[in-house]
């Protein structure tokens, strides 16, 4: 394997872990979308989900959970943002705020988010386009269009 391939297969390891989380928040009634941070040598720092729905609050996106369960860092700049959908303007914004070099995303093809906004700054951005993340969230977004609106800010 080369070290590319190498590098693609620890983020699809990683990004198995935000997976479980947006399975998990589809189970509870809640947007299928995880999350999860990890440090510089692929230590799972926490993990999260989307749970606007289950904790009625807007905030709780997939990314603010895990790095909120991540704690306080030294420094976030050599921490992974895995996450199962590229993150919206609100988590786009945390991952500049706090310094994150490095996201991982599932899939861009439901919702771009701010991906293109991120590696104009030097964020490195890895899209999988995961046929699995992409799946999850269509469904929800047949079956619950507004909530999936009421998520992303659209009216």
């Amino acid at each position: 394997m080369t070290e590319t391939e190498a590098e693609v297969e620890r983020y699809r390891t990683m990004l198995e872990v935000a997976i479980a989380e947006a399975r998990t928040g589809r189970s509870e009634g809640g947007v299928p979308i995880g999350a999860a941070m990890f440090d510089s040598e692929g230590k799972l720092l926490a993990s999260g989900r989307n749970r606007r729905v289950q904790h009625d609050d807007p905030s709780v996106h997939g990314e603010t959970d895990a790095f909120r369960r991540a704690g306080r860092q030294k420094t976030y700049r050599d921490k992974v943002m895995v996450t199962t959908l590229a993150p919206c303007w609100y988590c786009s914004g945390l991952i500049r705020q706090f310094g994150i070099r490095t996201l991982v995303v599932g899939e861009s093809r439901n919702f771009s988010g701010g991906v293109e906004w991120l590696r104009s700054l030097g964020v490195k951005v890895i899209d999988l386009d995961s046929q699995e993340c992409s799946d999850l969230l269509t469904g929800f977004i047949a079956e619950h269009p507004d909530v999936w609106n009421e998520d992303i800010g659209e009216e």
